[in-house]
This record gives structure tokens, C-alpha cells and sequence, in this order.
């Protein structure tokens, strides 16, 4: 068979799958005759309600120079790594707002990072296309600089997203602009498994962001330049388990679901969406424009420890959304509380025990936010 009548199949295949998968996205369309919020609505479900005390700023971080990018929380909950512009990595205990650790990074312009499950490493990379590991038992030099540990390189674009598979310190995940995903063996610094690339078995855009399941350590779940985002299993790296579709710009942040099961999008086409895993639906699209009838671009989500709440911060100043995700509807917006941040929210990050979030900020500052007064943690 000649290579013309092997293109020539190829093409008739692809359009045959291209066909196939339309008619079953229209036919899911078709089953999908309510959505999460409808559904509470007619069941007399009532929004969260909000006091003045309820959601308060307890702490104000300082110490970063730069625009913070990405921050993190140790599974113990008292402390917090956070990344910024700078060139640092500052590790901070969240109940005294001291820093423990401020490490001097190889190249300045980092996106994102990373506590190990057991707290004794931290993870960055970013532009220089690198995952950098650092011991904090390491002792620094006397201009502060702690050394490297480890360096986990080969990806051909930027590292986006690193993090730890739950409960396993010696195995990371990256996401890069080369459109991969890698799982990484961190004790010899080689690739264990690439998810996509070469074959169209993944995402055809920069991988933005990744996020692990709490009730499957082996899934995990990015979000990608190509309005997509894909379910993984880390023992079968060949293809995506299932691709979500719906968004309509860059998927720049994912969640999973505190049950594990389902999972949260954030979006440059100014919405937030919840899926499920067991199904492929989307049930929910979380979106409120500006005043001016703008879509603002979602930077980051964290969910409650029930997953009633989902926060959202958005490419606007300081708006940062508080969604009922039953009812769906805004019941809280940080940028309009005391003490909140004077620039755009770039990343949040809720505590192991549900008690507390986090968010980092475009004006250098990093705020710790605690259920006050009578409000019990939802």
C-alpha cells in the first residue's frame, strides 16, 4: 500500500472519529436536562449566607519583592511554600507568620510550587523549563542560598505545575508548555511516565495546570491552552482516559472535588465549571461578568473541605468569588473585605483541614483567611 492511500485512509478514519465523537457529544447534550443548581433550586436548597465576621484576613505574609505566582500548604496545615517574582521560594509558618526558609532560586521567573507529602521538600519550576527540588534540612551558604538536591529536567517548554502524588515523596508531576504531562521518580531524577506529546493522545496546547485525586492516588486530572481538560490514569500514560470538553479559552487552573470524583475548572473565558468523572458530564458553569459585560479570566480555584464553596480569583484587581457550587451563585466576594489585596489574586490554596485558604497576589503579599465568628467550617 502506497504512503498516498495510507494518508488517504488516515484522513476518512479521522473524520469518521471526528463524526462519531459529535453525535455522542449531542447525544450526552440531549440527557443533560438539568444542571446541579436547578436541581437544588427545586429541592428549596438556600444559599451560604455570609456575616461580617465570618470570613476574615487573620494574617498578612510579607517578605516577597515580586508578584507571587504559585503557593502551597504541607499536609500538616501549619505551614505554607509560596513563589514569587523575586527569584525566592519562602517557606512561612502560617500560624506565627514567620518565615522559616527563604531559598534563592536558579533562575528567577518561576510558576509554580510544590510541598512533599512529608513536608521536608519543596518543588519549583517555570521558565527555565526545569523542576527544581530543595531540602529544607539543607544548610544554606552565607549569602542564604540553599543548594539544589535535585534537578528533573527534560521538557521542552515551560514548567507550568509540579505536585507530589499524594502520599508518595519519591513521585512528582509536571506539566509543561510542551504539551506533556511527566511523572517523575525523584530519587534518580528520570521520567517514569509522559503523558501525550508525539501521538494525538492528549492535549494539543501548553498544559497549564494539574491536579491529584484524593480518592485515586493513580488519576489525575490537566488543563490545557487547547480549551480542554483530560483524566489521566498514571499506570497507562498511552492516552487520556477522557477528555472534557466545554470551555470555550485556555483552561488555566484544576481542582479535584474533595470526594475525588469530580473536579473544578477556572478558564480565560470567565468561568468556572464542576465535571463528573463517572459520567463525562459537565453539571454546573459558575459565571458572573463585570459590570462591563467583560468575561474576566479565571487564575485559580480551591474548593471547601464539603466542596459547598468554591473559590475563585479572577485577572481583575482583587476579585476573588466565593461560589455556593450547589446553587450557583456568587455568596461572597474577598476583593470587597477589609484588609484585602490591592492587585490581582494569582493563586489560592485551601488548608488540609478545610479551616483556613490562602492567597498569593500581584502586589507581593500572601493572606491567610479563617472561618470566623459563629460560621463553622463548610
Amino acid at each position: 500500500m502506497s504512503v498516498s492511500e495510507l494518508k488517504e485512509r488516515h484522513a476518512v478514519a479521522t473524520e469518521t472519529v471526528n463524526n462519531l465523537r459529535d453525535r455522542l457529544r449531542q447525544r450526552r447534550l440531549q440527557l443533560l436536562d438539568t444542571d446541579v443548581s436547578k436541581y437544588s433550586a427545586a429541592q428549596g436548597r438556600s444559599p451560604v449566607k455570609f456575616g461580617a465576621t465570618d470570613l476574615v484576613c487573620c494574617r498578612t505574609l510579607l517578605g516577597h519583592t515580586g508578584k507571587v505566582y504559585s503557593l502551597d500548604w504541607t499536609p500538616e496545615r501549619n505551614r505554607i511554600v509560596s513563589a514569587s517574582q523575586d527569584g525566592r521560594l519562602i517557606v512561612w509558618n502560617a500560624l506565627t507568620s514567620q518565615k522559616t526558609h527563604a531559598i534563592k532560586l536558579p533562575c528567577a521567573w518561576v510558576m509554580t510550587c510544590a510541598f512533599s507529602p512529608n513536608g521536608q521538600t519543596v518543588a519549583c519550576g517555570g521558565l527555565d523549563s526545569v523542576c527544581s527540588i530543595f531540602s529544607l534540612s539543607s544548610t544554606a551558604d552565607k549569602d542564604g542560598t540553599v543548594p539544589v538536591s535535585r534537578t528533573l529536567s527534560g521538557h521542552r517548554g515551560y514548567v507550568s505545575c509540579c505536585q507530589y502524588v499524594p502520599n508518595e515523596d519519591a513521585h512528582l508531576i509536571t506539566s509543561s508548555g510542551d504539551q506533556t504531562c511527566v511523572l517523575w521518580d525523584v530519587t534518580t531524577g528520570l521520567k517514569t511516565s509522559v503523558f501525550g506529546g508525539e501521538f494525538q493522545s492528549g492535549h494539543t496546547g501548553d498544559v497549564l495546570s494539574v491536579s491529584f485525586s484524593g480518592s485515586n492516588r493513580n488519576w489525575f486530572i490537566s488543563g490545557s491552552c487547547d480549551t480542554t481538560a483530560c483524566l489521566w490514569d498514571t499506570r497507562a500514560a498511552s492516552r487520556a482516559v477522557r477528555t472534557f470538553h466545554g470551555h470555550e479559552g485556555d483552561v488555566n487552573t484544576v481542582k479535584f472535588f474533595p470526594d475525588g470524583y469530580r473536579f473544578g475548572t477556572g478558564s480565560d473565558d470567565g468561568t468556572c465549571r464542576l465535571y463528573d468523572l463517572r459520567t463525562g458530564h459537565q453539571l454546573q458553569v459558575y459565571h458572573q461578568a463585570n459590570g462591563d459585560g467583560e468575561n474576566l479570566p479565571v487564575t485559580s480555584i480551591a474548593f471547601s473541605a464539603s466542596g459547598r464553596l468554591l473559590f475563585a480569583g479572577y485577572a481583575n484587581n482583587s476579585t476573588c468569588y466565593v461560589w455556593d457550587t450547589l446553587l450557583g451563585e456568587v455568596v461572597l466576594d474577598l476583593g470587597e473585605l477589609q484588609d484585602s489585596h490591592k492587585n490581582r489574586i494569582s493563586c489560592l490554596g485551601m488548608s488540609a483541614d478545610g479551616s483556613a485558604l490562602c492567597t498569593g497576589s500581584w502586589d507581593s503579599n500572601l493572606k491567610i483567611w479563617a472561618f470566623g465568628g459563629h460560621r463553622r467550617v463548610i
